[in-house]
Protein backbone atom coordinates (compact mmCIF):
# COMPACT_ATOMS: atom_id res chain seq x y z
CA UNK A 1 0.00 0.00 0.00
CA UNK A 2 3.31 2.12 0.89
CA UNK A 3 4.14 1.72 -2.89
CA UNK A 4 1.07 2.53 -4.49
CA UNK A 5 0.54 5.60 -2.25
CA UNK A 6 4.01 6.92 -2.94
CA UNK A 7 3.34 6.38 -6.66
CA UNK A 8 0.08 8.05 -6.84
CA UNK A 9 1.63 11.22 -4.82
CA UNK A 10 4.57 11.22 -7.54
CA UNK A 11 1.61 10.89 -10.83
CA UNK A 12 -0.35 14.24 -8.47
CA UNK A 13 2.51 16.21 -8.37
CA UNK A 14 3.71 15.43 -12.24
CA UNK A 15 -0.27 16.01 -13.10
CA UNK A 16 -0.90 18.85 -11.03
CA UNK A 17 0.27 21.72 -13.07
CA UNK A 18 -1.05 19.98 -16.80
CA UNK A 19 -3.91 21.02 -18.31
CA UNK A 20 -7.16 18.58 -19.08
CA UNK A 21 -5.69 17.64 -22.85
CA UNK A 22 -1.99 17.34 -21.77
CA UNK A 23 -2.92 15.05 -18.65
CA UNK A 24 -4.79 12.62 -20.99
CA UNK A 25 -2.08 12.81 -23.91
CA UNK A 26 0.16 11.87 -20.53
CA UNK A 27 -1.97 8.82 -18.92
CA UNK A 28 -2.94 7.54 -22.42
CA UNK A 29 0.65 7.63 -23.51
CA UNK A 30 2.00 5.71 -20.25
CA UNK A 31 -1.15 3.36 -19.86
CA UNK A 32 -1.50 2.57 -23.73
CA UNK A 33 -4.78 -0.15 -24.27
CA UNK A 34 -4.71 -0.36 -20.28
CA UNK A 35 -6.88 2.79 -19.68
CA UNK A 36 -10.22 3.60 -20.63
CA UNK A 37 -12.86 6.20 -20.26
CA UNK A 38 -15.94 5.35 -18.26
CA UNK A 39 -18.02 7.83 -19.59
CA UNK A 40 -21.70 8.24 -18.07
CA UNK A 41 -22.34 10.26 -21.24
CA UNK A 42 -22.84 13.27 -19.46
CA UNK A 43 -21.20 16.86 -20.32
CA UNK A 44 -18.04 16.21 -18.30
CA UNK A 45 -17.73 13.27 -20.37
CA UNK A 46 -18.62 14.39 -23.25
CA UNK A 47 -15.69 16.93 -23.06
CA UNK A 48 -13.42 13.97 -21.88
CA UNK A 49 -14.57 12.18 -25.54
CA UNK A 50 -13.96 15.40 -27.84
CA UNK A 51 -10.43 15.60 -25.94
CA UNK A 52 -9.34 12.04 -26.09
CA UNK A 53 -10.57 12.23 -30.07
CA UNK A 54 -8.02 15.00 -30.21
CA UNK A 55 -4.78 13.93 -28.31
CA UNK A 56 -5.66 9.88 -28.56
CA UNK A 57 -8.36 8.48 -30.65
CA UNK A 58 -7.13 4.19 -30.06
CA UNK A 59 -8.32 5.32 -26.37
CA UNK A 60 -11.37 2.87 -25.08
CA UNK A 61 -14.39 4.49 -24.20
CA UNK A 62 -17.07 2.30 -22.30
CA UNK A 63 -20.10 3.33 -20.96
CA UNK A 64 -22.90 1.38 -19.10
CA UNK A 65 -26.46 0.59 -19.78
CA UNK A 66 -28.28 0.12 -16.96
CA UNK A 67 -32.00 -0.83 -18.82
CA UNK A 68 -33.34 2.22 -17.11
CA UNK A 69 -31.97 5.10 -19.13
CA UNK A 70 -33.69 7.98 -20.53
CA UNK A 71 -34.44 7.52 -24.59
CA UNK A 72 -32.11 10.97 -24.75
CA UNK A 73 -29.17 8.99 -23.71
CA UNK A 74 -29.26 6.22 -26.36
CA UNK A 75 -29.51 8.63 -29.12
CA UNK A 76 -26.68 10.92 -27.72
CA UNK A 77 -25.14 7.40 -27.55
CA UNK A 78 -25.68 6.97 -31.28
CA UNK A 79 -25.09 10.85 -32.03
CA UNK A 80 -21.46 10.58 -30.43
CA UNK A 81 -19.86 7.73 -32.32
CA UNK A 82 -21.30 9.45 -35.37
CA UNK A 83 -19.84 12.83 -35.00
CA UNK A 84 -16.63 11.26 -34.02
CA UNK A 85 -16.36 8.31 -36.12
CA UNK A 86 -15.63 5.97 -33.18
CA UNK A 87 -17.24 2.50 -31.32
CA UNK A 88 -18.17 3.42 -27.58
CA UNK A 89 -18.12 -0.02 -25.88
CA UNK A 90 -21.44 -0.76 -24.29
CA UNK A 91 -21.66 -2.81 -20.80
CA UNK A 92 -25.25 -4.21 -19.75
CA UNK A 93 -26.18 -5.76 -16.35
CA UNK A 94 -26.22 -9.83 -16.21
CA UNK A 95 -30.43 -10.51 -17.22
CA UNK A 96 -30.57 -13.10 -14.52
CA UNK A 97 -29.06 -10.82 -11.96
CA UNK A 98 -31.56 -8.25 -12.55
CA UNK A 99 -34.51 -10.76 -13.34
CA UNK A 100 -33.70 -12.09 -9.64
CA UNK A 101 -33.77 -8.84 -8.16
CA UNK A 102 -36.59 -7.23 -10.01
CA UNK A 103 -39.04 -10.24 -9.08
CA UNK A 104 -37.83 -10.48 -5.39
CA UNK A 105 -37.77 -6.55 -4.85
CA UNK A 106 -40.24 -5.21 -7.62
CA UNK A 107 -39.38 -3.39 -10.05
CA UNK A 108 -39.16 0.15 -8.52
CA UNK A 109 -37.15 -1.02 -5.55
CA UNK A 110 -34.79 1.69 -5.54
CA UNK A 111 -37.84 4.09 -3.75
CA UNK A 112 -38.12 1.73 -1.24
CA UNK A 113 -34.43 2.15 1.08
CA UNK A 114 -30.85 2.71 0.39
CA UNK A 115 -30.20 -0.77 1.00
CA UNK A 116 -32.65 -1.62 -2.43
CA UNK A 117 -31.09 1.66 -4.02
CA UNK A 118 -27.43 0.17 -3.35
CA UNK A 119 -27.93 -3.23 -4.72
CA UNK A 120 -29.94 -1.85 -7.88
CA UNK A 121 -26.64 0.22 -8.50
CA UNK A 122 -25.01 -3.34 -7.73
CA UNK A 123 -26.09 -5.41 -10.48
CA UNK A 124 -26.85 -2.22 -12.49
CA UNK A 125 -23.57 -0.49 -12.53
CA UNK A 126 -21.06 -2.42 -10.59
CA UNK A 127 -20.60 -5.59 -11.05
CA UNK A 128 -20.68 -4.16 -15.63
CA UNK A 129 -18.09 -1.63 -14.27
CA UNK A 130 -15.98 -5.04 -13.02
CA UNK A 131 -16.12 -6.20 -16.18
CA UNK A 132 -15.31 -3.67 -18.10
CA UNK A 133 -12.21 -3.12 -16.01
CA UNK A 134 -11.01 -6.27 -16.59
CA UNK A 135 -7.21 -6.14 -18.45
CA UNK A 136 -6.92 -2.49 -17.52
CA UNK A 137 -4.64 -0.64 -15.13
CA UNK A 138 -6.08 2.65 -14.67
CA UNK A 139 -9.87 4.38 -15.65
CA UNK A 140 -10.45 7.98 -16.96
CA UNK A 141 -13.30 9.97 -15.07
CA UNK A 142 -15.29 13.11 -15.22
CA UNK A 143 -15.23 14.14 -11.63
CA UNK A 144 -15.31 17.49 -10.83
CA UNK A 145 -14.59 18.86 -6.79
CA UNK A 146 -17.52 21.52 -7.16
CA UNK A 147 -20.46 18.53 -8.07
CA UNK A 148 -21.31 17.57 -4.56
CA UNK A 149 -20.12 17.50 -1.25
CA UNK A 150 -19.04 13.72 -1.80
CA UNK A 151 -16.62 14.81 -4.31
CA UNK A 152 -15.02 17.73 -2.82
CA UNK A 153 -11.77 16.18 -1.36
CA UNK A 154 -11.21 14.21 -5.09
CA UNK A 155 -7.55 14.18 -6.38
CA UNK A 156 -6.50 14.76 -9.69
CA UNK A 157 -4.98 10.63 -9.37
CA UNK A 158 -6.38 8.42 -7.02
CA UNK A 159 -6.04 5.37 -6.00
CA UNK A 160 -9.21 3.12 -6.74
CA UNK A 161 -8.98 0.36 -3.89
CA UNK A 162 -12.17 -1.10 -4.93
CA UNK A 163 -11.35 -1.93 -8.61
CA UNK A 164 -7.23 -1.95 -7.76
CA UNK A 165 -7.02 0.65 -10.58
CA UNK A 166 -5.41 4.26 -10.78
CA UNK A 167 -8.55 6.64 -11.03
CA UNK A 168 -7.87 10.21 -12.99
CA UNK A 169 -9.74 13.00 -12.82
CA UNK A 170 -8.80 15.64 -15.34
CA UNK A 171 -11.44 17.65 -14.76
CA UNK A 172 -11.23 18.16 -10.89
CA UNK A 173 -10.73 21.69 -11.03
CA UNK A 174 -13.56 22.92 -13.85
CA UNK A 175 -16.32 24.97 -12.97
CA UNK A 176 -19.45 24.43 -14.57
CA UNK A 177 -19.02 27.35 -16.79
CA UNK A 178 -15.77 25.96 -18.43
CA UNK A 179 -17.25 23.24 -19.34
CA UNK A 180 -20.37 24.32 -20.94
CA UNK A 181 -18.04 26.86 -22.68
CA UNK A 182 -15.87 23.71 -24.09
CA UNK A 183 -19.01 22.09 -25.21
CA UNK A 184 -19.87 25.48 -27.02
CA UNK A 185 -16.18 25.93 -28.64
CA UNK A 186 -16.11 22.70 -30.00
CA UNK A 187 -19.35 22.23 -30.71
CA UNK A 188 -19.44 18.47 -28.23
CA UNK A 189 -23.30 16.89 -28.52
CA UNK A 190 -24.50 16.60 -25.45
CA UNK A 191 -27.72 15.52 -23.95
CA UNK A 192 -30.70 17.54 -24.29
CA UNK A 193 -32.34 17.25 -20.79
CA UNK A 194 -29.30 19.30 -19.55
CA UNK A 195 -31.30 22.39 -20.96
CA UNK A 196 -34.28 21.15 -19.18
CA UNK A 197 -33.03 21.59 -15.60
CA UNK A 198 -30.86 18.03 -15.57
CA UNK A 199 -27.61 18.76 -14.94
CA UNK A 200 -26.46 15.28 -13.52
CA UNK A 201 -28.50 12.58 -15.63
CA UNK A 202 -28.95 8.77 -14.67
CA UNK A 203 -31.47 6.02 -14.48
CA UNK A 204 -34.90 7.68 -15.51
CA UNK A 205 -36.40 6.38 -12.36
CA UNK A 206 -33.75 7.87 -10.24
CA UNK A 207 -33.22 11.48 -11.68
CA UNK A 208 -35.22 14.64 -11.75
CA UNK A 209 -34.54 18.03 -12.94
CA UNK A 210 -33.51 20.78 -10.21
CA UNK A 211 -34.83 23.98 -8.95
CA UNK A 212 -32.87 26.99 -8.88
CA UNK A 213 -30.51 27.71 -6.14
CA UNK A 214 -29.90 23.47 -5.87
CA UNK A 215 -27.10 21.40 -5.80
CA UNK A 216 -25.97 20.16 -9.68
CA UNK A 217 -26.41 16.82 -8.44
CA UNK A 218 -29.72 17.27 -6.17
CA UNK A 219 -31.72 15.68 -8.73
CA UNK A 220 -29.73 12.28 -8.35
CA UNK A 221 -31.72 10.09 -5.72
CA UNK A 222 -33.83 13.10 -4.80
CA UNK A 223 -35.14 11.35 -1.89
CA UNK A 224 -32.08 10.49 -0.29
CA UNK A 225 -29.38 12.66 1.80
CA UNK A 226 -27.17 14.10 0.52
CA UNK A 227 -23.96 12.49 2.02
CA UNK A 228 -25.11 8.99 0.78
CA UNK A 229 -26.04 9.79 -3.18
CA UNK A 230 -23.35 8.38 -4.63
CA UNK A 231 -24.24 4.67 -6.91
CA UNK A 232 -20.67 3.06 -5.49
CA UNK A 233 -18.79 3.60 -8.76
CA UNK A 234 -17.02 6.48 -6.85
CA UNK A 235 -16.31 5.46 -3.20
CA UNK A 236 -15.01 8.44 -1.10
Amino acid sequence: MMIQTTAIDNLNTLLQEMEAEEVLTYITNKFGNRIALSSSLGAEDQVLTDMLVRVNRKTTIFTLDTGRLFPETYDLIDRTCQKYDIGITIYFPEAREVEKMVNEKGINLFYKSIENRKLCCEIRKIHPLQRAFQGLDAWICGLRKEQSVTRADIQMAEWDEANGLIKINPLIHWTEKEVWDYVEKHNVPVNPLHKKGYPSIGCLPCTRAIFPGEDIRAGRWWWENPDTRECGLHKR
